[in-house]
């Protein structure tokens, strides 16, 4: 297992390169620029920018420029940000941004798994119904509709949560418990879904009846036996899922003024702040890579038949 999670890190340092390298382009592409502002500055200042960060060069030396930086651990500075590293800015971001992902993980695992078993141990029954119609609202009702309502209920007219900011001098849990439920809840539809499904399979398969045969409790052939079986298709799903949720989700951290990466990618890129566009997406990819490399090793731990393919 060892020996594959090594070889897997190698394999990625080309692929990082070439979702840097092709990010690089596409930003370069794109019309307009970092100075390119509604109030136009004095042409000699736009040009000894221009000159600063190195933009009158060749894309190619440009890409050269920041791949050589990266080498040696440096993300370079903001173009819109005056003073401040790329690294900085990702620094005071990806905390909010990786408890707000995490947590919301968290919380739909357990609820959306839970629910999921339910389901599937009661198929065509009311529990199985229900659950599959808080599925379907779940996936149809996006996060930019349930926030607002949040807010407004416990926030606004129960007074019972904070609904927007993020304080950390007060107890600052607490102004995450709603941007936490909003973003779990179409997790939690989606992995509800999965896990109906694959425990319907995983109950139906040789092994539960050989272990329902032995006369094991049927507690036991459920949470032992079929469980860990159920569980490959989440396991694989929460590797990418948890990378687009720890790398910041932009509709969340906008509707609750939070302070995270997801709000500052959408923003730079608007802006054409081209190096911080190119770090966030380079924490998202390297995320990627490694929680689908840690979904992998889970799923050989969890499927024993894999360990010999």
């Amino acid at each position: 297992m060892l020996a594959q999670a090594i070889r897997r890190l190698a394999f990625a340092i080309p692929t990082l390169l070439a979702i840097v390298a092709a990010a690089f382009v596409l930003m370069q592409l794109a019309p307009g620029g970092p100075f390119t502002k509604e109030r136009q500055m004095p042409p000699a200042i736009e040009q000894r920018l221009v000159e600063k960060y190195g933009l009158d060069l060749p894309i190619h030396e440009q890409l050269a420029r920041y791949l050589g930086g990266l080498a040696r651990g440096d993300l370079g500075p903001s173009m819109t940000y005056k003073d401040k590293e790329v690294i900085d800015i990702i620094a005071e971001g990806a905390p909010t941004s990786a408890v707000l992902g995490l947590s919301a993980m968290v919380l739909a695992l357990f609820v959306g798994g839970a629910l999921g078993v339910m389901a599937a141990v009661r198929q065509n029954r009311a529990q199985d119904y229900f659950v599959m119609a808080l599925a379907i609202g779940g996936v149809c009702l996006p996060p930019l509709v349930i926030g607002p309502v949040l807010q407004l209920l416990f926030g606004v007219e129960w007074g019972l949560l904070p609904s927007q900011g993020l304080h950390r001098d007060e107890f600052g849990l607490v102004y995450l418990i709603l941007p936490v439920i909003t973003l779990s809840l179409p997790l939690i539809a989606i992995i509800s879904r999965l896990m109906r499904a694959s425990m319907i399979e995983a109950l139906r398969s040789n092994a539960i009846r050989t272990a329902r045969a032995k006369g094991l409790p049927e507690a036991q052939v459920i949470w032992r036996h079929a469980l860990p079986i159920a569980l490959l298709p989440i396991v694989s799903y929460a590797g990418p899922a948890l990378a687009g949720v720890m790398a910041g989700s932009f509709v969340i951290e906008t509707v609750f003024q939070l302070p995270g990466i997801g709000k500052q990618f959408v923003l730079a890129a608007q802006q054409r702040d081209y190096t911080l566009v190119m770090g966030v997406v380079l924490v998202y990819s390297s995320l990627i890579i490694l929680l689908n490399l840690a979904a992998d090793l889970m799923y050989r731990v969890l499927d024993p038949r894999s360990r010999t393919a």
